[in-house]
């Protein structure tokens, strides 16, 4: 008797598409910068909102422009979406992978193409890392000023992609303010520069456009940096309140005076006990709350500064000041703030970092809400935030493995990121969109809104290749948004009549 041979399943529809991109790619790169194979995938299936996971059906990485000029090329002729990632740092789902389309890794992308001291300019890729920019231009006395907590890992690319900020973006501003140029490729692969490195651009500025777009509209893969000369001396005060109040009127008081420290940062109690058992900075653990001030320039200069918001600090409240003695004990004072979301990692297995935007003067009315939500969701959550210009980074604290802590967790971000809307804010200050917060737009903007949105995106990319289904939520989808969200209590809507 003969055995016939089993018939082998049928390729998937998936299977057959990832076929399909990797015959139309392979092409194009070196045979080790082409994934497909999920072992090799897995490590690109999100960015540092980890909660959220998708395997991408193919990774390109490109080693120059013209390879990712042809990876999009290709795409764009088969139809198939394209996802661009830096390090993978972003906290807002920006990075996560789409499940039919490539993810567009730009790691490779990682040198510094010329730096000019007289104009105080630096060119690099969009894979250079943040702090690897003031590193090669410390011998000129030159930095680059932009300071995500990230900045170690954190590249320039993904700082265009979201807008980075940092603890010295009050004084001297967000990427958008640091950035001269920026070259990049459209969805069709064709090369496009936006800003100029002279002082202004011919015909319309779109730089500011792009810086923050988060992958929607080009892929960068070049940027123009402005360098900031190095200060002469930088002095910290560490200022304690005994209560969050006094301390959120003493960060207005700051500003009303018209000082504009380097820096300004608060941390509540529970954020400060993390980050003190983590770097041993010096913190006053019998604060509700500490403000860390910082004055830079020369001398003279950070002399009277310093003095000025001593004054302010002590009007306000301050229970307890104490002023950097040398650089040593300036750097330990700001280590905690730099580190306080690994600190946080180390007292919970997973942490949600939310990002929002109030005026100055809701900071109390903000940390107040959010403790009664801490005792509403049954969750802890650290507080630490750029204050002087309003941002927040409430870290809410949860284990992914308990589906109804995650469950929790989204509802308590949400919460947060409407009341800040309420508050008179917005639901991001430099983290992006994402997916995260894609409801969350849905409340913060009318559909007449959304749709301006939409036509700007489909300017650029007609039809939606890059980056989809991020940022910007469709008139249907915030409408879907509101009925099932609300039905199922997965977000706590309040103004239902915006969608």
């Amino acid at each position: 008797m003969t055995t016939q041979p089993e018939t082998p399943p049928a390729p998937s529809a998936r299977a057959t598409r990832r076929a399909e991109v990797v015959a139309a790619l392979a092409p194009l790169l070196p045979a080790h910068a082409l994934l497909w194979q999920r072992e090799d995938t897995v490590p690109y299936e999100c960015d540092g909102l980890t909660a959220y996971r998708q395997q991408p059906l193919v990774v390109a990485l490109p080693e120059s422009e013209a390879q990712v000029a042809a990876v999009l090329k290709a795409c764009h002729a088969l139809k198939v979406p394209v996802v661009a990632r830096g390090a993978g740092t972003g906290l807002s789902g920006g990075a996560l992978p789409h499940a039919e389309g490539v993810t567009l890794s730009l790691a490779k992308f990682n040198r510094i193409l010329a730096v000019d001291r007289t104009a105080r300019t630096a060119t690099v890729q969009c894979g250079v890392r943040n702090l690897a920019i003031s590193e090669a231009v410390a011998a000129h006395g030159l930095y680059y000023a932009p300071d995500p907590s990230s900045q170690i890992a954190c590249t320039i690319g993904g700082n265009v992609a979201e807008n980075s900020g940092g603890v010295h973006c009050l004084k001297y501003g967000l990427t958008l303010h640091n950035v001269l140029k920026v070259r990049g490729l459209t969805v069709e692969g064709e090369a496009v520069e936006f800003g100029s490195e002279a002082l202004d651009t011919a015909g319309l500025d779109l730089l500011p456009i792009i810086v923050g777009s988060e992958g929607m509209l080009a892929v960068t893969t070049e940027v123009t940096v402005r360098l900031t000369p190095k200060p002469q001396l930088a002095r910290c005060i560490m200022a304690s309140f005994d209560d969050i109040q006094k301390a959120g009127d003493a960060v207005a008081a700051i500003i009303a005076e018209g000082i504009i420290p380097a820096g300004l940062e608060m941390m509540d109690k529970p954020m400060t006990a993390a980050v003190e058992d983590y770097v041993h900075a010096g913190y006053d653990l019998d604060a509700a709350a500490i403000l860390l001030c910082e004055s830079d320039g020369t001398p003279e200069e950070v002399a009277e500064e310093i003095e000025r918001m001593l004054a302010v600090l002590a009007g306000a409240g301050a229970t307890r000041m104490e002023v950097s003695k040398d650089e040593a004990q300036r750097l330990k004072f700001w280590s905690g703030r730099k580190n306080a979301f690994p600190a946080s990692g180390r007292i919970s297995p997973d942490y949600m970092c939310m990002d929002s935007t109030i005026p100055r003067k809701r900071l109390a009315d903000i940390l107040r809400a959010i403790a009664q939500m801490e005792t509403k969701y049954g969750l802890r959550c650290c507080n630490v935030f750029h204050a002087g210009d309003g941002n927040l980074h409430p870290l809410i604290l949860f284990d992914a493995n308990d589906a109804d802590q995650l469950h929790r967790a989204e509802l308590f971000g949400a919460d947060i990121l409407e009341t800040s809307v309420a508050l008179g804010g917005t639901v991001t200050g430099e983290h992006g969109v994402g997916v995260e917060k894609l409801a969350s737009m849905c409340v913060q903007f009318s559909p007449a809104e959304r749709e301006q949105m939409l036509a700007l995106k489909r300017a650029f990319d007609p039809a939606g290749g890059l980056n989809p289904g991020k940022v910007i939520p469709t008139l249907s989808r915030c409408a879907e948004y509101g009925k099932m969200h609300v039905r199922k209590g997965l977000l706590p809507f309040a103004h239902l009549e915006r969608f």
